[in-house]
């Protein structure tokens, strides 16, 4: 589904992230986990061509994305839902929504069916301003905002943040239902490492712009945590 192959990320002259080589196979559900400040966002932007230069090669089935722009990748299959949502607040849930509709590829404009079913708050609200929305209700748009554009490929960044603990097993819920049930292969950047364990298959360990540890998530063990991840 996605390989990148020695990809060194930079924001100007500065490389963040450093000659670093995934590849994560079709319904994947890979969790990147590290400290704060190792490369973690910086990773899912440079996926998504949001940085200001790249070296290296991003392939998307086996097709070369590192050189075209963001709403390409889109198109291409590739959705995002960046830390802190990026919904807009004075635009209505259903505008919202729409707007992930402008990288599909089958030109369909209209809220899917399947958000509606997925998200019963979001079809009951749909003129509801996206401002007024609670933390969980904004993080359920985000997330089908992003399902709108009909991706292969979901990544979700830090998608529990900023969410009350009560809403946080069904944002776990939607992730693993999404990965189980439409089969969607998803890239989840999750500080909360119960969720990782509950809803990944494998995962991969962040250090200093690198993969210090990776492996099926049955081996995510004590020892990784606290070396990697303990402050």
């Amino acid at each position: 589904m996605l390989e990148l192959r020695e990809v060194t990320s930079f924001y100007g002259n500065t490389p963040i992230i450093q000659n670093l080589s995934l590849r994560l196979n079709e319904g994947d559900l890979l969790c990147v986990i590290g400290r704060n400040g190792v490369g973690k966002t910086t990773l899912a932007r440079t996926i998504m061509g949001l940085t200001s230069r790249v070296v290296g090669s991003i392939r998307l089935r086996d097709r070369e994305v590192g050189g075209i722009p963001t709403h390409l990748r889109a198109a291409a299959g590739i959705g995002y839902i960046p830390q802190g949502r990026g919904i807009l607040p004075k635009f209505s849930v259903r505008e919202n929504i729409l707007l992930g509709t402008f990288a599909r590829s089958d030109s369909v404009q209209r809220v899917p069916d399947r958000i509606l079913d997925l998200f019963p708050y979001l079809a009951d609200n749909l003129d509801k301003r996206a401002g007024t929305l609670s933390g969980g209700q904004a993080q359920q748009l985000a997330i089908a905002r992003a399902l709108a554009t009909d991706p292969k490929l979901l990544i979700l960044d830090e998608p529990t943040e900023g969410i009350q603990p009560n809403i946080v097993e069904q944002i776990q819920d939607l992730v693993v239902s999404l990965n189980r049930d439409l089969r969607l292969t998803v890239i989840l950047i999750e500080q909360n490492v119960e969720f990782a364990k509950a809803a990944a298959n494998r995962f991969v360990v962040m250090e200093k712009g690198s993969i210090a540890v990776d492996g099926p998530v049955r081996d995510l063990d004590d020892d990784i945590i606290e070396r990697y991840l303990a402050i």
